[in-house]
């Protein structure tokens, strides 16, 4: 429902009625939903594929036989790396906002493949960590135009638990990447220059098949919307209803419930952002850092020196390390499947408050059974896995809630923000974690795990105070719109 001519050459300066949002939150589940996950979703899956590949390359990296470089190169590439996915998100999250999701996530995308295909080809340590620079930009782009888009196409009543499941498919890449690293890097099968080359390459070949099924993603009708496109936003969303009246074999939809009256103000200035943000969502602000600083701590302290941790203190050999990955990304992975749909039913308030600080609690006691010399290999690793059952949750939650608990003008740079805010504060962790390991003494540790614990203790404090309840609310109720004249009202 459309009532006012828009001036789809630019910005509407007309306010404009529309039943855009409500028409979307109210479709059926469908097939086509499905190729929104998996499209868009797949960012994911590629930035844990990544992260395991050059963990997993760092001693081939250093063989005479192919590039040579230093353990401090080694470790600087994953810095360049971090740094790329920091300011990719800064970046490409702004052009988000300004030029629609559809067009950033295609181009993030395109920035992956390019700089990883040319991975492959590194030839010396620089190439290696600028092509590492520039894939990092390419993933953390896609963080800011993948959470906005699926948030802004995917109903309100499944929102929630959508976002949890596909937040949790990072460790699906994760050890997918375990996986090949395992077949390609072994000498015995392919030549040692060969076989992590072929990783970067068939990164890039999983990469170029999503990039072509995301041609079928249009651009978010909300987001045309707000830029005054309400004709196009119009059409996009005729076309989705007609798909899913055709899958499902009806030929009605429920009525939308609710319109909009809205005046675009298309690309908003960075000073609006920064009041927006600070001024008008202050609380809201405090629990996006406090959420994403909590849960990058614990994820970047533990993932990154668990083999450390167990080579160190339970003397197992670093060739068999990789098998104690296996049930700590399952983990991981089953936690936002199982638990995830609660945060759309029991709400987010108390499933986030609940994750987080369980998530501290069982830390907390699996550093003393640590301390006390009553874990061994397989125990810490089943301790592990228990507590980022709930912690891989409450980690998705973050971005879930970063990404609907403000306006849709700023919704991209505000996930961006937050990532780069989580990412450059946890990145001590794991220089932090490794001094403690490297000192040999447990109770060294311990002080570490009670310093994780805390951040997430007190995270999911700040979530009982502040949390939002958005669960199976319209994006526009959760925030309101800077576009919106006034507030919904019945249709």
């Amino acid at each position: 429902m459309l009532k006012a001519a828009s001036n789809d050459a630019g910005v509407s300066s007309k306010a404009v009625r529309t039943d855009i949002p409500a028409r979307m939150d109210r479709l059926p589940w469908s097939r086509w939903h499905w190729l929104v996950i998996i499209s868009l979703g797949i960012t994911w899956i590629l930035d844990g594929l990544e992260v395991t590949i050059v963990g997993s390359i760092g001693a081939v990296l250093q063989d005479k036989q192919t590039l040579s470089l230093s353990a401090v190169e080694v470790a600087s590439a994953g810095t360049a790396y971090l740094i790329g996915a920091v300011l990719g998100a800064l970046f490409f999250g702004r052009m988000t906002d300004k030029y629609g999701r559809k067009l950033l996530f295609m181009v993030t995308l395109g920035v992956y493949l390019i700089a990883t295909v040319a991975t492959a080809f590194s030839f010396n340590f620089i190439w290696f960590a600028a092509c590492r620079f520039l894939t990092g930009t390419g993933i953390g782009g896609e963080y800011s135009a993948i959470n906005s888009a699926i948030d802004e196409l995917i109903p309100a009543r499944v929102r929630g638990h959508t976002d949890l499941a596909i937040n949790g498919t990072w460790w699906v890449g994760t050890a997918f990447g375990a996986g090949l690293t395992a077949f390609l890097l072994n000498p015995h099968l392919l030549p040692v220059d060969l076989g992590w080359r072929l990783c970067f390459g068939l990164g890039a070949v999983l990469g170029l098949a999503i990039l072509i099924v995301r041609r079928f993603v249009p651009e978010s009708p909300r987001w045309l919307m707000m830029h005054g496109r309400f004709e196009e936003a119009d059409k996009i969303v005729k076309m989705i209803e007609g798909e899913v009246m055709k899958e499902d074999h009806i030929t009605s939809l429920p009525e939308p419930q609710g319109t909009l009256l809205i005046r675009p103000v298309g690309t908003v200035s960075y000073r609006k952002i920064a009041q927006t943000m600070l001024k008008e969502y202050p609380t809201r602000s405090l629990l996006g850092f406090a959420l994403m600083v909590g849960q990058a701590f614990l994820y970047n302290a533990i993932f990154f020196t668990y083999g450390l941790v167990l080579t160190t203190f339970y003397h197992i050999p670093a060739s068999t390390v990789g098998y104690y990955l296996i049930p700590f990304a399952i983990g991981n992975i089953i936690g936002p499947l199982t638990i995830g749909r609660l945060f759309d039913t029991i709400g987010r308030r108390q499933m986030i408050s609940f994750t987080y600080i369980i998530s501290g609690v069982l830390l907390t006691i699996t550093g003393w059974l640590f301390l006390q010399g009553m874990l061994n290999a397989v125990t810490q690793t089943i301790c592990w896995s228990v507590i980022f059952f709930f912690a891989s949750a409450g980690a998705s939650s973050a971005y879930l809630t970063v990404s609907e608990v403000f306006p849709l003008e700023v919704r991209a740079l505000a996930i961006a923000l937050f990532y780069a805010i989580g990412t450059g504060a946890a990145a001590v962790a794991p220089l932090l974690f490794g001094v403690l390991i490297q000192s040999g003494k447990p109770i060294e540790v311990f002080y570490g795990d009670l310093v994780g614990a805390a951040l997430m203790a007190g995270a999911g404090v700040v979530a009982v105070f502040f949390g939002v309840k958005a669960e199976r609310q319209s994006l526009e109720s959760v925030a309101r719109p800077l576009s919106l004249v006034e507030e919904m009202e019945a249709a």
